[in-house]
């Protein structure tokens, strides 16, 4: 049974261009008490990157070590490249009360789910395939080839939306971040997570 005095997990999934990084920065601008969690990865860090900040770069080797000592809540293979959610750095989190957003995709979201079936997920959409191709060529440092690649990739990605809690359309900015926002406040009311954190004002309203 899940502790209710802990965070809550939360796996956001979306196809490349649904603008879900975005939404997230915003996310944690506007709210307290919610991390984002920080990847490790195989791949260079691209300019202006940080390394424990966006993520957490290391050599294949030491990321196979990783993996052999269990540290990962889950980990993929992505083109040619590593990426793996660490598992101490989650579970330390939660336990101190924060939520954790994991940005994954839905392969990912199914090895979370096996482990923490109490997760909370949320999957992203664009709101049509025009848009979606628009904004992956808006970007203007992608060869067309990588285009179709990832419009492939996302048609698949997308199939999966029937997987996860809740289904956000990223039409409106303003409109998704507020419906993004209101998952995690509801779920911060609930009875049993406001029965443990208002202990002693239940007590004052009751005796």
């Amino acid at each position: 049974m899940q502790n209710t005095s802990n965070g809550t997990l939360y796996v956001f999934s979306a196809p490349s261009g649904a603008g879900k990084t975005t939404l997230v920065k915003a996310l944690l601008e506007q709210t307290i008490d919610i991390g984002v969690s920080v990847s490790h990865t195989t791949r260079a860090p691209r300019d202006g990157e940080v390394n424990g900040k966006d993520y957490n770069f290391v050599s294949q080797d030491t990321f196979k070590g990783l993996i052999d000592q269990s540290a990962f809540l889950e980990h993929a293979q992505v083109f040619d490249n590593f990426y793996g959610t660490s598992q101490i750095w989650v579970e330390q989190e939660l336990e101190a009360g924060r939520d954790v957003i994991l940005e994954i995709d839905w392969q990912g979201a199914q090895q979370i789910r096996q482990q923490m079936p109490h997760m909370v997920s949320v999957f992203i959409l664009p709101p049509s395939r025009e848009e979606l191709l628009k904004r992956l060529t808006g970007r203007g440092t992608d060869s067309q080839e990588i285009i179709d690649r990832r419009m492939q990739d996302a048609v698949s990605e997308m199939s999966h939306y029937g997987e996860f809690n809740y289904l956000i359309i990223n039409d409106d900015f303003d409109t998704a971040l507020q419906e993004l926002r209101s998952i995690v406040i509801a779920r911060r009311q609930r009875t049993a997570v406001q029965s443990q954190k208002q202990q002693s004002l239940l007590a004052n309203l009751l005796n």
